[in-house]
């Protein structure tokens, strides 16, 4: 069933998995002998019984990466695990193949860790630095990342540059609700 056309006919797709299922999807797949790539990181994990482990874990909880033809797409959606694949305009999006390999060599030579996905106008908080603590808004020039801060107090605003590292989104209080 797999593995009917070329591998030149092959494309890479973002697959995503139930929770805690990105590994056994991959296993399932390369049994099938497609191409996968699931970014990990290492980090130290502590129990509440105090026993410390390090381990990998998925950089995109919930995604992994196959390389699949259209022909294989629909078979690959019926694996146990899969929920499907990442859309936009309503069709499967593949991604080039240059931009997995940028994925692989910042993931195997950088060390990547995952981040929470900030867009511009969002309300981030300040966690690292000496502004650490201040609230203000997501702003990009070019490809850098800006704060801007209010001080409601004088009524006067301020931009200030700082590393996405040093960032963390500001759950609105009506989304904890819902949640």
């Amino acid at each position: 069933m797999f593995g009917s056309e070329h591998d030149s006919s092959r494309r890479w797709y973002a697959v995503q998995t139930r929770p805690h299922h990105e590994k056994r999807v991959e296993e399932r797949l390369k049994l099938k002998s497609l191409a996968t790539f699931l970014p990990v990181h290492r980090c130290r994990h502590h129990w509440r019984n105090g026993v410390h482990a390090d381990l990998e874990l998925p950089l995109f909880p919930g995604y992994l990466f196959a390389r699949v033809s259209d022909y294989d797409r629909l078979a690959v959606m019926h694996l146990p695990g899969v929920l499907g694949l990442a859309i936009s305009s309503a069709h499967p999006t593949s991604i080039p193949d240059d931009e997995i390999e940028v994925l692989r060599a910042a993931v195997d030579t950088m060390g990547a860790t995952p981040h929470p996905y900030l867009k511009t106008g969002e309300k981030v908080r300040i966690v690292a630095g000496p502004l650490a603590g201040m609230d203000g808004i997501l702003t990009r020039r070019k490809h850098e990342f800006r704060v801007v801060i209010t001080i409601e107090l004088i009524m006067r605003s301020l931009v200030v540059e700082v590393s996405e590292s040093d960032l963390q989104p500001i759950i609105p209080y009506e989304a904890l609700r819902q949640a």
